[in-house]
């Protein structure tokens, strides 16, 4: 091999070495082994959950021992008697170690064949993973369509939101619904649970409070609609927090309901917070349940707080919650609508660092408006 044919191999070989590591860090290497590995570990065993016997090699033969049969059982019957060939093989290989030195086959077979199934199982586990995936986000995409892209155009309100999952599918809900008399629901709800099937329960939410509100906006009865579609469902934990506030747009009145939900800050325009909410249970608990309602008058200059607990929950790597007191002291800081959003949402995301986003994170901010003064030598 000449030196320009050396050159252009060890080019090809950086650049796919680069490509092939890209965007991986030291960090993202020490959380694999770290705490990728022992949640991998507890997902695979956690329907066993027997004491561990004392002592250290006895203790490794049982997790070893967990822990296959908790990949077993997780595969189709044939991937699983795939797998356990193709251990046994591996296995074996190890045992007949000695005769690949003294220049025997049974350790190269024994070693190819058991490597050959688990990369064959490996291929036919992606391939599930991909189809899941992709249908994974067709789903993501229709439950984006339930949330708003545009905030609403009311003159003299502004919004800003925004929405982080945890997952690809998440169970946060808000939305802002125009009422044909000019009023405005403002809604932020929070599923329980995560991933798919929270992302469901959103969806039932949001179309049976839309249809609540057609029918009787009134909080009271918005809330007493929403809760028994939820009973209705068939599940003991189908339930959701929520708030749901009624708004007059012209004289800023709010007739609102807290249903278990994290109470919305309003920020007065002289730097006085006020809570919103008197407690309540999350909807979907029982069939009868009364949310407590509260009304109040959002003046110009007040500024409206809608959040999920996600934003409070969040853990930095030492798992220390954000806590609602930090969200508290970043509305009271004031500022312009996007303003406050945005050093919320820096704050939050700042606070978390490397930590694993446990939960979804909803933000709204909701303000109303200065009036501009009117332009000279116009009426």
């Amino acid at each position: 091999m000449n030196e320009m044919s050396k050159s252009n191999w060890f080019q090809r070989t950086e650049r796919f070495v680069r490509d092939y590591t890209g965007g991986v860090g030291a960090g993202d290497l020490r959380r694999l082994f770290d705490r990728d590995a022992a949640h991998a570990y507890g997902v695979v065993t956690r329907e066993h959950d027997g004491a561990e016997p004392k002592g250290k090699l006895r203790r490794f033969f049982y997790r070893a021992k967990i822990l296959f049969l908790g990949l077993s059982f997780r595969l189709s019957p044939p991937r699983r008697v795939l797998f356990g060939i193709s251990i046994v093989l591996s296995l074996l290989a190890i045992r007949n170690l000695n005769s690949a030195t003294a220049g025997g086959g049974q350790f190269l077979v024994f070693h190819l064949v058991g490597i050959a199934g688990l990369v064959f199982l490996i291929l036919l586990e992606l391939a599930d993973r991909i189809v899941v995936r992709d249908e994974l986000e067709v789903a993501r995409e229709l439950q984006r369509d339930l949330l708003p892209a545009q905030p609403p155009e009311i003159p003299g309100w502004e919004f800003v939101f925004s929405y982080r999952t945890a997952n690809t599918i998440g169970g946060d809900y808000y939305d802002f619904i125009p009422l044909a008399d000019g009023r405005i629901g403002l809604v932020i709800g929070d599923a329980s649970g995560h991933g798919i099937a929270a992302g469901l329960l959103m969806a039932i939410a949001s179309s049976a409070l839309k249809l609540a509100i057609d029918v009787d906006p009134a909080p009271a009865a918005v809330a007493s609609f929403v809760n028994r579609a939820l009973c209705r469902s068939g599940s003991n934990r189908a339930f959701m927090t929520l708030f749901y506030g009624l708004l007059d747009a012209k004289t800023g009145r709010m007739e609102f309901v807290v249903a278990g939900h994290p109470y919305p800050m309003l920020r007065r325009s002289q730097g006085e917070i006020i809570e919103l909410g008197e407690g309540g249970l999350p909807l979907g608990i029982r069939d009868h349940l009364a949310s407590p309602t509260g009304e109040i008058v959002i003046e110009t200059g007040d500024q409206l707080l809608l959040h999920t607990d996600g934003i409070a929950e969040t853990i930095d790597p030492s798992e220390e919650d954000y806590g609602y007191e930090r969200l508290r002291r970043a509305l009271d800081l004031g500022g312009s609508t996007t303003a406050i959003h945005d050093r919320i949402f820096r704050d939050v995301i700042a606070f978390q660092g490397d930590a694993t986003t446990l939960d979804d994170r909803s933000l709204v901010v909701v303000t109303r408006s200065i009036p501009l003064p009117p332009v000279p030598g116009t009426d």
